[in-house]
């Protein structure tokens, strides 16, 4: 039996073992009656807190939102949660992410992140996404509601959507679709030699490989229709800036290149992706030029020798205060339950916890034009809540007891919390819910 065959009889076992013990919560149904959640501290997203609130909502949408004391509607006919000494705090989005596109880091047939091929901007992750992962309940029981689903590989991988963290299929749980083209900005500089004989050199095909880009955002720009061409009718949005275009580099002379590319093909709204220090120390340029920026995962090492330690932890707080609209998220599949956390983290080294929570609530809801319904608790946006037993920011705290998507009610269980009860059950250890 030859390796190949080898692996698609155990990638075929492991997909049938997943299908035949998976037990992911079904999706919740359509908000019946009016919920009123009272006495609660709510952290609003936008920087706000409220003492002993009130927030109603019906049908999806939140209706009310103040203290509790001073409700000048009649809430009669609906359902009143009390949530005293609690914490409420607005669905958290998670940015730049393959959740439900790759399921098994070490099983191919259950990787979905990327196409063959360098230029593919009419490829759509959201076709792909799954919304059966196991890792989505684990996501939204700490808190997460929405993400943006991205597509990796090649130069242009193609197109990102949001997605809600609560549906039976890729078309109930897209709540903005297409709404960026994804570019991995060509490879600048290559590294030859070993040792202390290594040596940083251009990139052979760096020019080649920007020209191909140039020549590929020309022909978009000029596009009729006529004949009909995909790729060309994908970047379409990037011009009349209906699409946002994410750029990912990090060395500091590609970024100036690369932005500088963008808004000189005639590209309206920019976003930079996987922004480290080098993209700290263009600020200015940032700006100036309008753009957002998706912070590089926080838990890491800094990004030279010479850096200190908690250069990655700084980001966020010198975005804020360079005036840049910054998102934090977190990089890979299961981790990314850690999503507030990384947030929390940020609040020892310089942010408030506000403006931590902000990062990733109002400000990736911005960067990805869902402002006007997602993001915070206000009025007439979707009821895309969380009710923390704790800080919701803080690991030794956090404990989701309620939460809402569009004003449905979600299930929070999970695979982590089923093999807890299991192996307790097992060792004849008490269950703490």
């Amino acid at each position: 039996m030859n390796n190949l065959f080898k692996n698609i009889i155990i990638a075929i076992l492991t997909l049938t073992l997943n299908v035949a013990t998976a037990q992911v919560p079904s999706p919740s149904k359509k908000q019946e009656k009016g919920i009123v959640l009272i006495g609660g501290t709510a952290h609003l997203g936008t920087g706000e807190v409220i003492e002993n609130s009130a927030i109603a909502f019906e049908e999806g949408v939140i209706k009310y939102v103040g203290k509790s004391s001073e409700i000048d509607t009649d809430y009669s006919g609906f359902e009143k949660i009390d949530v005293s000494g609690k914490q409420v705090y607005p669905g958290l989005i998670l940015m730049a992410s393959q959740v439900g596109l790759v399921e098994i880091g070490a099983v191919r047939a259950t990787q979905d992140g990327s196409e063959t091929g360098t230029l593919n901007p009419s490829v759509r992750s959201l076709i792909a996404y799954n919304t059966d992962s196991e890792v989505i309940p684990v996501l939204r029981s700490n808190g997460v509601a929405l993400a943006q689903i991205r597509p990796g590989g090649g130069t242009i991988s193609g197109s990102s959507s949001v997605v809600n963290f609560d549906a039976w299929n890729w078309e109930d749980a897209a709540v903005k679709t297409d709404e960026g083209i994804w570019m991995n900005w060509p490879q600048m500089y290559s590294y030859s030699g070993r040792g202390n004989n290594r040596k940083m050199e251009k990139s052979k095909t760096y020019n080649e490989n920007v020209q191909k880009l140039k020549s590929l955002f020309a022909e978009a720009k000029v596009y009729k229709g006529e004949p009909v061409n995909l790729k060309l009718k994908a970047l379409k949005g990037l011009f009349d800036g209906s699409q946002t275009f994410y750029i990912t580099t990090n060395v500091s002379k590609a970024i100036i290149e690369s932005i500088s590319f963008a808004k000189k093909a005639g590209v309206q709204k920019v976003v930079l992706a996987g922004a480290d220090e080098d993209a700290l120390l263009l600020s200015q340029f940032l700006k100036e030029n309008n753009v957002s920026v998706i912070l590089a995962h926080v838990h890491r090492t800094p990004k030279r020798k010479d850096s200190f330690t908690r250069a990655p932890y700084e980001l966020a707080a010198k975005f804020k205060e360079a005036g840049i609209n910054a998102a934090i998220t977190y990089s890979g599949g299961t981790g990314s339950m850690n999503l507030p956390f990384v947030a929390g983290h940020c609040v020892a080294f310089g942010l408030s916890k506000e403006e931590a929570l902000q990062c990733v609530t109002l400000n990736p809801a911005k960067i990805l034009g869902i402002e006007n319904r997602a993001g915070s608790i206000e009025v007439g946006k979707n009821a895309h809540i969380v009710v923390s037993d704790g800080d919701l920011l803080d690991i030794r705290t956090n404990k989701v007891i309620y939460s809402f998507i569009s004003g449905r009610q979600i299930i929070l269980d999970n695979k982590h919390k089923r093999l807890y009860r299991k192996f307790s059950n097992k060792y004849g250890h008490e269950i703490i819910e």
